[in-house]
């Protein structure tokens, strides 16, 4: 009989072991969006440069305007900065995504809805690398849409830091 429990203890843990080392390879997957010739993507400026910022004088923040021009809803995944200092997130009809960083990945899709826009916010935290994070920075958000036109999009961000 122990050897019984101890076959099924260590099948129940096997299970487990495999099963929750499948979830994690699936959970850092990028969702997959389905392009749609419906949705269409509108965006104006695509860079930002926030000029002298102090290195401690706080964070900085900039939104981006994007809009659907289309009569599909637009999706928005796999929203991603270039450095950790950076998060974005989208707001659509004062609903907030969650916010996303360098490494972030999540199965969470953005959806506009047709005619309607939404912002991309942007926050810098200059003091995030310390005094050696000081001069000229330049930073990137990127994001993936179901638009087949224009299924990525970027918005480009600089400043120049200082430690005065």
């Amino acid at each position: 009989m122990n050897d019984f429990k101890t076959i099924a203890i260590f099948g129940l843990a096997t299970v487990l072991i495999l099963g929750g080392g499948v979830w994690l390879v699936m959970r850092n997957q990028p969702v997959q969006i389905a392009s749609n010739q419906g949705a269409v993507l509108g965006v104006g400026e695509q860079a930002f440069d926030w000029g002298t910022i102090q290195l401690n004088g706080g964070e900085v923040t900039r939104s981006f305007e994007i809009e659907n021009k289309g009569d599909s809803q637009l999706q928005i995944a796999n929203l991603k900065t270039s450095c950790m200092c950076t998060k974005a997130r989208l707001v659509v009809e004062s609903e907030a995504g969650p916010w996303f960083a360098m490494h972030s990945q999540s199965q969470w899709i953005g959806k506009v809805p047709p005619g309607k826009k939404a912002q991309v916010e942007v926050v810098f935290d200059p003091a995030f690398h310390g005094p050696s994070g000081v001069g000229a920075i330049s930073r990137t958000v990127t994001m993936q849409t179901n638009d087949p036109n224009r299924s990525s999009l970027e918005f480009r961000l600089s400043a120049n830091v200082v430690n005065q």
